[in-house]
């Protein structure tokens, strides 16, 4: 059984984000023959790598460049938490949207939402929901996201 968070959602503004909106970003993905077990079904962790794919990808159109937040800024982003539902499998050479959407911050913590979808049918394969905070590249103590960055996400 699932211990219930006594952390409030991570909103945008003052209506709280649903999973079922319209995403702003999404990056392509083929399935590969290295993305599946033996029957040719993608396996469970190759999701996580999609997810993370598409968040950078999502990063590096704001304009946010990870190894230069890094190198110039001291500031690195970890995920402390995801929540994955898988809907449908996934097979080889399918080609999937793989969404990342902002969904704001609360305090050091910012929230991302992402569908993975089959082109062609539109069909969900997966969604998650992630927590992620930006920690001191130096001391990987938590950080407040910096203005600059925020606005980048929310334009």
């Amino acid at each position: 059984m699932r211990a219930k968070s006594n952390r409030a959602p991570i909103t945008r503004g003052t209506t709280e984000m649903t999973g079922e909106e319209t995403a702003n970003f999404s990056w392509p993905v083929r399935v590969y023959w290295e993305d599946t077990d033996g029957g040719g079904v993608v396996y469970h962790s190759r999701y996580l790598n999609f997810f993370e794919r598409a968040r950078s990808e999502l990063l590096r159109a704001k304009g946010i460049h990870q190894k230069e937040l890094k190198e110039k800024h001291g500031f690195v982003w970890v995920v402390t938490e995801m929540n994955v539902k898988f809907r449908q499998a996934a097979k080889l050479d399918d080609e999937l949207s793989v969404s990342a959407d902002y969904r704001g911050s609360r305090g050091v913590r910012q929230g991302f939402h992402q569908v993975i979808t089959r082109q062609g049918d539109d069909e969900v394969i997966a969604t998650a929901e992630v927590t992620a905070v930006m920690l001191h590249a130096d001391t990987m103590k938590p950080a407040r996201m910096p203005g600059w960055i925020k606005q980048k996400l929310e334009q």
